[in-house]
């Protein structure tokens, strides 16, 4: 089985529906074995551009592992979905599990904006000694 990361913009009117929404999709890569190993909700976003005359759309985000039969299955339910704006299959190598960027606490953010990886491992130093 092989790693995708999917993210779906879906109609900011259809908000209310994205869990019962995600679930069946979830349903469908676990059918035959698959995982889910990140799922993000990111809420209700403005977009760059308008698609469909809408500025805004509820963002998810999910990280699956599941085989291609599982892959054409979602491929095809988002196609035909009208409350899926749009969609993005990316294949990965591995699993990601780690929370993404949009996620991260501000703090976080700052930190990495300052120093990158260098600030936490000072501050890991720190709070060693």
């Amino acid at each position: 089985m092989r790693h995708y990361e999917i993210v779906l913009l879906i109609h900011p009117d259809q908000s209310e529906q994205v869990t019962a929404m995600v679930d069946r999709y979830r349903a469908m890569a676990e059918k035959n074995g698959g995982s889910v190993h990140r799922f993000e909700d990111w809420g209700r976003r403005q977009l760059a551009f308008p698609i469909k005359k809408m500025h805004k759309a509820h963002y998810v985000l999910m990280n699956i592992e599941c085989d291609n039969e599982a892959l054409d299955a979602l491929k095809h339910a988002f196609r035909y979905n009208d409350a899926i704006l749009r969609h993005l299959i990316l294949q990965r190598d591995a699993a990601i599990t780690e929370v993404s960027a949009m996620l991260r606490s501000e703090e976080e953010k700052e930190r990495m904006e300052r120093g990158g990886d260098r600030a936490i491992m000072i501050e890991e130093e720190e709070i060693e000694i």
